[in-house]
Order: C-alpha cells, then sequence, then structure tokens
C-alpha cells in the first residue's frame, strides 16, 4: 500500500474538530427550536385568533348596519307619494341622512376594531407600546390644532345629522346664507337660493339656524276693506271662501287645521284690517296664503264688500285746485318790461322831401 493511501484513509485531527463543532451547534439549534417552539406556536395562534376575530366582528357589524339602513330606506320609500308620507320626511332626505349615518358609524366601527387588533397583536410580540401610544397622542394633538377647523366642520356635520336638525328638500336660515337644502354633507351643507344661486356652507360656521320646514307652518293674510263695511258680512264672506277650500283638493290635506278669522287687527280712519290664519303643512305657507287670497277677493265681490290698500285714494272732484285754470304770470303782460319792449315792432322810418 503506498504512503498515499494510508495518509488519504487516516483521519484528520483539524477535520474531526470543524465536524464535532458542527454538530454541536446543531444540537444547540435544535434544543432552542425545541425549547421555543411551543412560545412560537401560542404566538402565531394568538395573532391568526386576533385577525379572524377582528375581521369576522368587522364584517358582521358592517353588515348589520348595511341592513338596517337599507331597511330605513325602504320603509321611506312605501310610504312616499301617500298621504302620511306628507307627513314625514321625504324619502331622498332620508336616504341620504340614513347613509350617512351609516358611513359615520362603519368608520368607527372599522377603526376601533382593526386599531384594538393592531394594538392587540403588537402586544403579542411583546413590544413596549408606551412609547407608540405617546407618539400617536402627540401626533393626535398636533393634528388637532393644525386641522381644527376640519375638524370642527366633521363633528358639526356628525351632530347635525344625528340630530336631525335639517334635511334635502328643508327651507332653512343658516345665518350666513338661507334657501333649500339640496345636500348635506359631513363638511358641507349645499343651499340654493331663492335665484336659483348655489351656497356651499360650512357646519363649523353654522352659529344657529332656523328650519322652516319642520312641524308645520302659519299662513297669514291681511284682508283690508272700507271702515263703513259690516263686519258681519266680511265675517261671513270669509267664512264661505275658506270652508270651500278646507274641502277641496288638494287643500284639505295643506291645511292641518280650519282657517280662523283672528278679528280685526287694525281700525284707521280710511280702513280696518281683518286678520286670517291658518296652520298649514311644512313648506306649503306661502301656497296657501295665494289660495286664500284669490278665493277671499272673489267671495268679497260676489257680497260686494270693496277690498282697499293696493290703490291709494283719489280725491275727490269738488277738491279740485281753483288756481289749476290759472295761466303761468309772463313778462310779456307788462307793456313796459324789456322783453315787451323788445318785441315792440319798429315804426317805419318817414321820407320827406
Amino acid at each position: 500500500m503506498s504512503p498515499s493511501v494510508l495518509l488519504a484513509a487516516t483521519p484528520s485531527t483539524g477535520s474531526g474538530g470543524s465536524l464535532d463543532e458542527a454538530a454541536r451547534q446543531a444540537g444547540d439549534a435544535a434544543g432552542w427550536v425545541e425549547q421555543n417552539w411551543s412560545t412560537w406556536l401560542n404566538t402565531g395562534l394568538r395573532i391568526i385568533l386576533i385577525a379572524a376575530v377582528a375581521i369576522v366582528l368587522r364584517y358582521v357589524i358592517r353588515r348589520a348596519l348595511t341592513n338596517l339602513i337599507e331597511r330605513m330606506n325602504r320603509s321611506a320609500q312605501a310610504v312616499e307619494g301617500t298621504a302620511l308620507g306628507g307627513l314625514l320626511v321625504n324619502a331622498e332626505r332620508r336616504r341620504q341622512r340614513s347613509e350617512a349615518i351609516g358611513s359615520v358609524l362603519r368608520s368607527v366601527t372599522s377603526f376601533l376594531i382593526l386599531g384594538t387588533a393592531a394594538l392587540m397583536i403588537l402586544g403579542a410580540f411583546e413590544i413596549n407600546l408606551a412609547p407608540l401610544l405617546a407618539s400617536a397622542g402627540v401626533a393626535g394633538v398636533a393634528l388637532g390644532f393644525g386641522a381644527r377647523n376640519l375638524v370642527t366642520d366633521f363633528l358639526s356635520g356628525v351632530f347635525m345629522i344625528l340630530e336631525d336638525q335639517y334635511g334635502v328638500g328643508d327651507t332653512v336660515d343658516a345665518g350666513v346664507a338661507s334657501g333649500e337644502v339640496i345636500e348635506v354633507g359631513l363638511r358641507v351643507t349645499k343651499l340654493r337660493g331663492d335665484n336659483g344661486e348655489i351656497w356651499y356652507v360650512r357646519n363649523g360656521e353654522v352659529k344657529r339656524i332656523g328650519n322652516l320646514s319642520q312641524g308645520w307652518s302659519t299662513a297669514g293674510v291681511d284682508v283690508t276693506v272700507r271702515p263703513t263695511e259690516d263686519l258681519d258680512r266680511v265675517r261671513a264672506a270669509i267664512s264661505a271662501a275658506t270652508e270651500v277650500m278646507a274641502k277641496e283638493e288638494p287643500w284639505s290635506e295643506r291645511l292641518w287645521g280650519p282657517v280662523e278669522i283672528l278679528g280685526l287687527d287694525a281700525v284707521l280712519l280710511d280702513s280696518m284690517t281683518v286678520r286670517v290664519t291658518a296652520k298649514t303643512m311644512p313648506g306649503k305657507a306661502l301656497t296657501v296664503e295665494r289660495e286664500l287670497r284669490w278665493r277671499i277677493k272673489r267671495s268679497l265681490d260676489e257680497a260686494g264688500i270693496r277690498m282697499i290698500g293696493a290703490v291709494p285714494p283719489q280725491p275727490e272732484a269738488g277738491a279740485a285746485d281753483p288756481t289749476a285754470a290759472m295761466a303761468a304770470p309772463s313778462a310779456y303782460a307788462s307793456a313796459t318790461s324789456p322783453q315787451s319792449l323788445a318785441a315792440t315792432p319798429l315804426a317805419p322810418p318817414s321820407i320827406t322831401k
């Protein structure tokens, strides 16, 4: 056997040391894995369980909110166009309000559930959350100061929708603008003015608001007649007109009570005013007032009672101005005035031979 073969067959001390070191490291790694695999398994299962519960809970709550909003919209559409629907808020207003409330609730639900799940997952990794929460608090305060107008508009819009202060189709006076509400948002409300212009009003700028379409409205008509008219005949004529109106469509639905004759509102030397009022459906006061004036005027004409106040009284014939037929003074009336002298023709020159 050659010496080279013997050297190759004899194990070297260096290679034996490397194998022993590798085996020792492998054994240590296996022991470390064996000691910690249960912790890893528990942590992984905990994270999976937290994520699964958060996703399922978020889906269930959002689905329940969506079904509730759809049910509210279906109930509003069922009464739309009926007599009961006239007393309730219109379907478009209820739909927008419910959609806005649902959007806010879904966003808040997702933020709370997912945020809580994220913090629990970080806690499962044994991460110290105190610095993270402190940094988030500082960032939230800085964002609140920098975007305080946006936050104010958003919070004001949320409370306006939740409290149902106004909705689509309402006529409101927001102080900075007035008109009919055509869209209600969480930050901006759109109003259409009397001349067709559209006002964009930030919800945070609205300090007070008057809703002219909620509850009921009052229609008021002043009937001005001569002071010599018989009040009983005036009352009878007005009552006859209003009773017929209250029995006809669509005024029977728009009038929410009998038309009341309150009596004399003013008595002057040349006129007296009778006040007539009626409780009407919200937003229908102006229409009812116009119809009342129309019918009352026709009833008074049929009864021979003349209304006054629209045309100023004309002066009587006997009180004519005595100086109306006199001519204006003229400078030519005096023969010695410069104008008369200038207009006097010159005498022809005499020719003597």
